[in-house]
């Protein structure tokens, strides 16, 4: 197999994730290409949270085939009047908090569309989930949908009315807004036709994610948790949108995560799945799956363990920042100076463990050399692939968690020994 590797020019890279990333990194302290690294955002710019890889397989496998019977999607030919009329009557979900910040479309992108639809040129195809009471989650073509309702109806979205701009072929309308058409235009505006593809309600939940996780959306594949913020409505969004914008969280990260495709309030959710699921009950499957049903644990919360779960977050996110400094939730080894990105699975571990200890405990570990101990981990090969590779895998959540609890352990014995406690 190696020798079939080596003449299609394929050796293994032996190194770790961590060596490959600090080799490609460039002299002048820049990450590399974001493509292998780190995550994008909206306008391809490369954004300071660790990539995470697949394991390394040649083919991928199908480890959860899905029966046809359960893929119930119906495609539907509306019309844009018909879809005012559902957002007028609160039958289509925009998720109004779902704004990939740095991707949300400028007027003059808003205008082209609406430019479009007077052109007859068709507009790509709208993608959502039907609830139980008939009522239509959007997962892609929130922004498509804005724009029109923006045009059309700005009070069904609640948004300011759009004025035209920025126009390629329709300059003379420029700053014209939806009542200075004329009525024939109007009219071709509402009558509009449109395709919506629907997956109805009784398809499991992990079909549906499974079907929008390979939606191409303008070249910009959505992300989990994109997914998941557009099909579970509820108090979770909001509690992770929440937790995600605090200035202890913020100032733990280094102000560094990007939120417009929600890595941010996917950390955050991390963190609440394995406080309320024991790293050692997770069992192995889908990831993707236990964090769907963490936002659904999140919605069944009362206000009293809502507000338990906020104290520990905030307490861990200013314990990282007392204990790692500039380095935490972040591969570190020793002297090194330049910042890695912030590694998600890294977070969990370290958060988790670090809301699980007392007031007195956290105390301690401030006192604690802990980086150093850090490091030294680090070196530790399947430690270092249990947050870097696969990191859904059960046997690696047990092996981070572990490996973190152990850490913080042995700095608490060791400081409370030099404090002579």
């Amino acid at each position: 197999m190696v020798a079939l590797e080596e003449s299609q020019g394929r050796t293994r890279d032996q190194r770790s994730v961590f060596e490959r990333y600090q080799d490609a990194a460039a002299d002048a302290g820049e990450l590399e290409s974001p493509s292998f690294t780190v995550e994008v955002t909206t306008d391809g710019r490369p954004t300071d949270i660790e990539r995470e890889e697949a394991e390394d397989v040649v083919i991928e496998q199908i480890t959860s085939p899905f029966d046809p019977e359960h893929i119930d999607i119906d495609t539907r030919t509306t019309t844009v009047d018909l879809l005012l009329s559902r957002l007028r009557n609160e039958m289509i979900d925009l998720a109004p908090d779902f704004q990939r910040k740095a991707g949300i479309w400028t007027d003059g992108k808003q205008s082209r569309l609406i430019e479009s639809l007077l052109l007859r040129i068709p507009i790509p195809s709208f993608y959502a989930a039907e609830k139980k009471d008939g009522s239509w989650a959007i997962v892609d073509g929130i922004q498509r949908l804005t724009s029109i309702a923006r045009f059309v109806e700005p009070e069904a979205v609640g948004a300011d009315p759009l004025k035209l701009t920025g126009l390629e072929y329709l300059r003379n309308f420029e700053g014209t807004g939806f009542a200075n058409l004329s009525g024939k235009l109007q009219i071709r505006l509402r009558e509009t036709e449109v395709v919506v593809h629907v997956i109805r309600r009784g398809t499991p939940e992990p079909v549906m994610f499974n079907v929008f996780a390979r939606i191409n959306t303008g070249g910009e594949p959505l992300t989990r948790q994109e997914i998941r913020h557009a099909l579970i409505s509820g108090r979770a969004r909001t509690l992770l949108a929440e937790l995600a914008e605090t200035e202890e969280f913020r100032r733990a990260t280094g102000y560094s995560v990007v939120g417009d495709r929600m890595a941010d309030r996917e950390m955050v959710l991390r963190f609440l799945a394995f406080r309320m699921t024991s790293p050692h009950a997770y069992k192995p499957g889908d990831f993707d799956a236990f964090l769907a049903e963490a936002m659904h644990q999140v919605n069944r919360l009362d206000g009293a363990e809502e507000n338990r779960l906020r104290t520990e977050f905030l307490k861990a996110m200013l314990a990282a920042e007392e204990v790692f400094g500039p380095h935490a939730f972040r591969k570190y080894r020793r002297n090194q100076q330049r910042k890695s990105p912030i590694n998600k699975a890294l977070f969990e571990a370290v958060a988790v463990n670090l809301a699980s200890l007392g007031d007195d405990e956290r105390e301690v570990l401030g006192q604690t050399d802990v980086l150093d101990a850090f490091a030294e981990l680090m070196e530790d090969v399947e430690f270092e692939r249990a947050i870097s590779v696969g990191t859904g895998d059960a046997r690696k959540v047990r092996k981070r968690f572990d490996a973190v609890k152990e850490l913080l352990e042995t700095a608490l014995s060791e400081g409370r020994s030099r404090a002579g406690q």
